[in-house]
């Protein structure tokens, strides 16, 4: 373990460490206790989670994503993203279109304009109104899985949300048996939506949501406030570009945003 390469990567700051499994397995490292320590922000190096780029024996590779809390998460779209960029770096694919494998499915991943964009896995379970009580000023609450489950919530202002304390109640609440990403929505004066989210296995709010984002785009969508394609401001500041039909569970939602090594190095001691 010790000398093992990694790379840093952000995608619009939903930060991750990444490793190449492709020829030396995960060993340890992909356990609950070496998940956390990677991803301790004071003591290790600090990520919201730590994707393996895997062998597969169909598609080009598999993404195994692990959240801070050593849980294995089925699908995550920002992962997805920077897997896209460094699967093309580290020469794992070629040029042109490629699938790789999740636990929810597969991906396809390409550039455009320089950018790394994915077809997602699809909508599913789409609820316009997700029954739960409302606090004052939340205007809608709806549901969508895109691999993992979200609670989406229209907001006047996602400035004034509690989002750490808010995003935990409806992450666990009794009526959802796995727990949901809770997403508050908000659109300004000028036009363009923000995004906050608070992260299950994460347990905070993140910088951006990726799948998050694919839900978010859902609702509006299915709410009849967008039509399908939803440019969303997140926390970072970064831009992520989410695309559904505009029956939103049919069709293949696209995901388009950074994907951005920031440094890599190799394993001390943890």
């Amino acid at each position: 373990m010790v000398g093992r390469e990694f790379w840093k990567m952000s995608g619009s700051g939903n930060d991750f460490v990444f490793f190449n499994a492709m020829h030396v397995a995960a060993g340890d490292l992909a356990t609950p206790a070496r998940i956390g320590q990677l991803c301790e922000r004071r003591t290790g190096i600090g990520a919201d989670g730590v994707v393996f780029l895997e062998p597969h024996d169909v598609h080009a590779f598999s993404m195994r994503y692990f959240n801070r809390d050593g849980s294995l998460a089925e699908m995550c779209g920002n992962a997805a993203l920077c897997s896209t960029r460094l699967a093309r770096e580290l020469g794992i694919v070629e040029q042109g279109e490629f699938t790789f494998q999740t636990v929810s499915g597969p991906v396809t991943g390409r550039f455009q304009d320089g950018k790394p964009q994915i077809d997602m896995v699809p909508v599913t379970q789409l609820a316009a109104t997700f029954e739960t009580p409302r606090l004052p000023g939340e205007q809608r609450i709806g549901f969508a899985r895109v691999g993992v489950p979200h609670l989406v919530v229209l907001v006047p202002d996602v400035e004034l949300v509690d989002v750490y304390h808010r995003g935990s109640e409806l992450r666990h609440l009794a009526s959802l048996r796995d727990g949901a990403n809770a997403n508050f929505v908000s659109k300004s004066v000028d036009g363009r939506w923000s995004i906050r989210t608070y992260e299950r296995g994460v347990e905070e709010e993140t910088l951006a949501c990726g799948t998050g984002s694919v839900a978010s785009a859902a609702l509006l969508t299915a709410w009849g406030l967008e039509r399908g394609r939803v440019v969303l401001t997140t926390r970072s500041g970064c831009d992520l570009i989410a695309s559904v039909a505009h029956e939103p569970e049919q069709g293949t939602p696209m995901l388009a945003g950074e994907g951005r090594i920031v440094f890599s190095g190799r394993l001390g001691e943890l």
